[in-house]
């Protein structure tokens, strides 16, 4: 029976799009609300899909109530950008992720799934483009505006496919942002950062991390962390 379950973040801790999933999104936006928005890159590291989409419209006058009519029309049109620009070439896996995966797929005592920003369906187109799989659950962008809401979240989607219930550091939140090493502690998670997105290891290592690794490369070290076997 399972007895882990192990959540990763995507943008900078699976893979990056090298800019094409801002630049889709910034298409989308433009498609559906009319404007030209700007990417402030620091505020958005470690936010969800729909709180960018906020931000964005925000920063040009757009206020939320305006915002939410649009939503359907501007998830599908980001999507569509994305399957337009993101190619196996296009996009990046990092260091270790496939064989980390590969291995956790084959521990019988672990559950692996997402937390992340992205809402559900640009989630999976990333992930499909990536030839990334194996995640049987997950929390994402739609589910709620703050990232923090996010680990309840993808607890409570945990237990539909195997019927167990995960809690404390039986759980291990992997991201790349301080927002990701913060959200679960409420919860008493074990969380690990890793330094392959936008923060280095020193600005990591300030959020208190449980471990904190450069990459995901050294799979031993990283199954000690999650105490996986």
């Amino acid at each position: 029976m399972p007895t882990r379950l192990v959540l990763f973040d995507i943008d900078g801790t699976l893979l990056t799009t090298n800019g094409r999933a801002v630049q889709a999104m910034l298409a989308a936006v433009r498609a559906v609300y009319g404007v030209a928005a700007t990417w402030d890159t620091q505020a958005m590291n470690g936010k969800t899909e729909l709180w960018i989409v906020h931000k964005l419209l925000a920063d040009v006058g757009i206020p939320r109530s305006k915002v939410e009519p649009g939503l359907p029309r501007m998830w599908d049109a980001y999507v569509r950008e994305l399957r337009e620009r993101l190619a196996p070439g296009n996009i990046t896996v990092f260091p270790g992720v496939r064989e980390l995966l590969r291995v956790l797929a084959e521990c019988g005592d672990v559950v692996v799934g997402l937390l992340t920003g992205n809402i559900a369906a640009s989630a999976r187109v990333k992930l499909e483009v990536a030839g990334l799989d194996g995640f049987a659950c997950g929390a994402f962008g739609e589910h709620h505006r703050e990232r923090a809401a996010l680990p309840a979240v993808a607890l409570s989607e945990a237990e539909r496919p195997c019927g167990e219930k995960f809690a404390g550091r039986a759980v291990t939140i992997i991201g790349d942002t301080p927002n990701d090493i913060a959200c679960g502690r409420h919860l008493g998670v074990n969380a690990i950062a890793v330094a392959t997105g936008k923060f280095d290891c020193e600005a990591l290592r300030a959020h208190q991390p449980h471990h904190l690794f450069n990459d995901l490369s050294d799979t031993q070290a990283v199954l000690a962390a999650i105490g996986a076997p």
